[in-house]
């Protein structure tokens, strides 16, 4: 490195301490002031967000107090004397009350009662499912008007069977309260007495003399399903078709995304391929932040920078310096924030060059959007804030002729408790305007009304439980919906992290933005797929169809093999690992298979022939029938994730699938070779196989992996 080049990066590394320095004295006298700008905040993105959660949790205390002091009045004038308990460790306890019914506060209250809104109308290859339904007319049969619960599971030693119902003695408990003294061995005869005889799939059903019900399952069944599956293709069980509604992504225009924004897309995106996988008609919705007073600034500064803007679209290489630079100019000049209220009333005016310089930037910010949404193979609609402007005008007008009663006016403000809540929506402001709270309403009450969606599914992060089930508790008020029979719900997820821990930033604690991260596993996978040498045995293309599939596969699957409630710790080394439960493990046990029909010589029309003859498969080792009845299990996984939402499951599934393939392929040979003979070709152990490929490709298709035959 030359001496001048050595002093530019010495005076580059001084001035940016310097820079870091300064501002860091800025935000400790800003804070002592109780002055902290938006334009300090944008530097430290944590405090940002901490001061916006403290100024929500402060508008919150300040509705309570309020609430206190009118109840405190209000006893007052009626002659009873007001208790508020102390806080603490010893404070006594108090019951909370809702604004409206009594009933618990702090979140509206949920059902007591689960909901099944899934309806089955064919279980497929099913087995649980199918035994869960014929257990659950069973006891209901044995025991009817009793609230019994239906326990049934796989047996974790096959001597006790294939599955066991241990229902008997919970309901032998239960009987027991009701003045019925029944043993549970008794319970669980009564039980099997109700099932109808000559099931096609059991063999036998044994009870024990604790209650237990075993269940052993006939193995020409399960050879009989495999063969179907080889023969017609992997079926899925079929459900009552629903119209759903996913609102999912949802990042703010002319911001760029980031980080934050990569769990509700992958997820989202995941569930929108599970519904579509049982044949739903799928709304999927990008619930956008096209709309509000930062846009007076952005257009604003977009006449100054690109003045040709409505002949040509502009070249805004850095979203997010075009907005700092517009805020900084905001906060700095007021000549610059007159214009920016001019051009916000303008908006909301209508005026047509506003417009155009609204949908301008826009446009640039969704082209960026766009990008990372074909890495990952998104496919989403636009609806955003700005398309319920309208409509949050006619929800007032609907609430004041419809439900007035629900509205009440505090501090200038027109507030609604729904049932249950202690914390209040605010549907009109004081100055008139409007809130998220009015948005989230008119657009709950458009996709139940207008759009008519039987299901609603927000995917949006934990922390907006609290609102979003407000949001839910107000349409339920307003009778938008019933929810016994439509559902509406929040499917939150944790935080990605970093490994210290914290939210997941970058070395100098800037968001990191999602375009870089997904760069970054672009740059890796070719790493990978250099150190493993598959530039030797592939060609420039497969190398690149194999090298996207990595890097965003791993990114996806490490997202959703995670508990989605939980926060997960992101690394590219653990994503990559080419060994446990990763993307590449299974990407790598897939191709292996696919490899090994290729290897075999037999084509398609060959190896078809033979399962059309076959209609039982001779599946004998014990290998060959464990990975068999896992086969068979996609079904109820799918039914299982359809009810929880819970893509980990599906994860967990075909992580299982590959690793009893790989124990089945280490005992039993596929391609057999003795001595000088030509390879002797299982043509059932290789219908295995091929069943094997196709069940991973469509939990694949699901988690939105891309598959690749080779790799």
């Amino acid at each position: 490195m030359s001496a001048n080049k050595e002093l530019q990066q010495g005076y580059s590394a001084y001035s940016t301490s310097l820079d870091q320095t300064s501002l860091l004295n800025r935000l400790i006298v800003a804070m002592e002031k109780g002055e902290l700008t938006d334009e300090l905040l944008e530097h430290m993105p944590e405090l940002n967000e901490a001061k916006k959660l403290n100024d929500k949790l402060k508008y919150r205390m300040s509705i309570l107090e309020k609430s206190i002091a009118d109840q405190t009045l209000q006893n007052k004038k009626n002659g009873m004397k007001t208790v508020i308990p102390s806080s603490g460790p010893n404070a006594a306890p108090v019951e909370k009350k809702g604004k409206k019914d009594g009933k618990t506060g702090g979140a509206p209250p949920k059902q007591a009662k689960k909901i099944d809104y899934v309806t089955v109308e064919d279980y497929g290859s099913s087995i649980l499912g199918r035994l869960q339904s014929l257990f659950k007319r069973a006891i209901s049969e044995a025991f009817p008007g009793l609230d019994a619960p239906l326990l049934l599971a796989e047996t974790p030693n096959p001597q006790f069977g294939d599955y066991q119902c241990t229902s008997a003695m919970p309901i032998a408990a239960k009987l027991k309260i009701n003045g019925i003294n029944k043993k549970p061995a008794d319970v669980g005869k009564e039980i099997n007495a109700k099932l109808p005889k000559n099931i096609d799939f059991i063999e036998k059903i044994i009870v024990m003399p604790a209650g237990f019900i075993n269940i052993f399952l006939k193995t020409d069944y399960i050879r009989s399903q495999v063969s179907l599956l080889a023969s017609k293709g992997i079926s899925l069980p079929k459900v009552a078709k629903k119209r759903v509604l996913v609102d999912f992504s949802s990042p703010n225009i002319a911001k760029e995304m980031h980080v934050g924004h990569l769990r509700s897309t992958i997820i989202g995106d995941s569930i929108c391929r599970l519904f579509e996988s049982v044949g739903f008609d799928v709304l999927r919705v990008n619930h956008i932040g096209d709309w509000g007073t930062q846009f007076g600034m952005l257009i604003a500064h977009l006449y100054d920078r690109f003045p040709d803007f409505l002949n040509k679209l502009p070249d805004i290489s850095d979203l997010q310096a075009f907005y700092k630079e517009s805020k900084k100019r905001f906060d700095e000049d007021e000549s610059f924030k007159k214009r920016a209220y001019e051009c916000v009333v303008k908006l909301q005016s209508h005026d047509g060059d506003i417009v155009k310089a609204w949908n301008t930037i826009c446009d640039v910010s969704k082209k960026y959007n766009q990008i990372v949404y074909d890495y990952l193979d998104i496919k989403i609609k636009d609806v955003g804030e700005s398309f319920y402007q309208d409509k949050m005008v006619d929800l007032v007008k609907w609430i004041k002729q419809n439900k007035p009663d629900m509205l009440r006016e505090e501090d200038g403000r027109q507030i609604m408790f729904p049932s249950g809540c202690d914390v209040p929506l605010t549907v009109v402001k004081s100055d008139g305007g409007f809130t998220y709270d009015t948005s989230d309403l008119a657009a709950l009450k458009y996709r139940m009304l207008e759009e008519k969606v039987d299901w609603n599914i927000y995917v949006v992060d934990a922390g907006q439980s609290l609102h979003l089930e407000t949001v839910y508790a107000a349409g339920r008020d307003f009778g938008w919906y019933d929810e016994s029979k439509q559902r509406v719900e929040h499917v939150g997820f944790g935080l990605v992290l970093g490994d210290d821990k914290k939210k997941f930033k970058t070395r100098s604690g800037e968001t990191v933005r999602l375009l870089d991260l997904l760069s970054e596993g672009v740059k890796r996978a070719t790493e990978k797929l250099k150190e493993k040498k598959r530039e030797a045995v592939m060609t420039e293309e497969e190398l690149t169809t194999a090298r996207d599939a990595v890097a965003f596969g791993c990114v996806k699957y490490a997202d959703l093999s995670h508990t989605r409630t939980q926060d997960y710790v992101f690394s590219f080394d653990r994503m990559l690992d080419d060994r446990g439960n990763t993307a590449v493990y299974l990407l790598y046990a897939y191709a292996r298979i696919r490899s090994i029909v290729r290897t075999s010589g037999v084509n398609d029309t060959q190896l078809a022939e033979y399962v059309s003859n076959t209609p039982v498969l001779p599946l004998n080792h014990p290998a060959e029938l464990k990975l068999a009845k896992h086969l068979l299990k996609l079904s109820d996984c799918i039914l299982l994730v359809l009810d929880s939402l819970m893509l980990h499951q599906v994860c967990d599934y075909v992580y299982q699938l590959a690793t009893l393939f790989h124990d089945f392929y280490n005992e039993c040979y596929v391609i057999e070779k003795k001595g000088d003979e030509p390879p002797v070709v299982h043509f059932h152990r290789l219908a295995l196989c091929e069943v094997t490929a196709n069940v991973i490709s469509t939990c694949f298709k699901i988690l939105g992996i891309r598959e690749v035959p080779k790799m």
